[in-house]
């Protein structure tokens, strides 16, 4: 019998609280509630496109602006994928997903590699969709990156429209975790020659 890929990860500063609980094994389900509305929009969909179960959470210094809030659900996430998955054994280890969402293509390749780094190769049009300030983006996948420790190479073909972009972004990633974290029986151990991926 599998062991349950589950976490729960809480991160107090004098800036944000946040608290994250996941499970990647699971329907899509989420409770998401961040103070940031766009955010929330995005998370959304991550959970949905990756069939994570999870609940996410922040109270943060939004009436400043909404960095702190993103860059730290960003770093909580992170770790509590990477807590999650565990051993890693049998995982497929790589992901790659390419997400039209109307005029924009997205395509999001991923390494669970121990090795953090974010490649990324989008331009957005807009400085802002809605309140929410686009160059955040950025912010949020590189912590996040940094935290899960995957390798995340980020690019947007083309598009005209920032929302959609970042919508595409987002739905790819998610994709590609999913198909990364998929366990594939044949792989014996982990997937690596050196024999460690932690």
């Amino acid at each position: 019998m599998s062991m349950k890929r589950t976490a729960k990860i809480e991160r107090m500063t004098n800036e944000t609280k946040v608290l994250v609980e996941i499970d990647l094994d699971g329907e899509g389900k989420a409770i998401i509630d961040t103070g940031v509305p766009f955010m929330d929009h995005m998370l959304d969909l991550f959970t949905k496109h990756g069939l994570f179960n999870a609940t996410i959470k922040a109270n943060g210094d939004t009436h400043i602006d909404d960095h702190h809030t993103t860059e730290d659900i960003g770093i909580v996430l992170g770790q509590a994928v990477k807590e999650a998955l565990g051993d890693k054994k049998s995982i497929k280890r790589y992901g790659n997903a390419f997400v039209p969402m109307d005029d924009a293509l997205a395509q999001v390749v991923i390494d669970i590699s121990n090795r953090p780094h974010l490649e990324f190769r989008a331009a957005f049009p807009k400085e802002k969709v809605g309140q929410f300030d686009t160059e955040l983006v950025n912010e949020f996948l590189w912590k996040f990156a940094l935290e899960a420790r995957m390798n995340v190479h980020v690019i947007i073909h083309y598009g005209m429209n920032t929302h959609h972009m970042i919508e595409a972004i987002f739905k790819a990633l998610a994709r590609a975790i999913d198909e990364a974290i998929t366990k594939d029986e044949r792989v014996k151990g982990v997937p690596s020659t050196k024999g460690l991926l932690t």
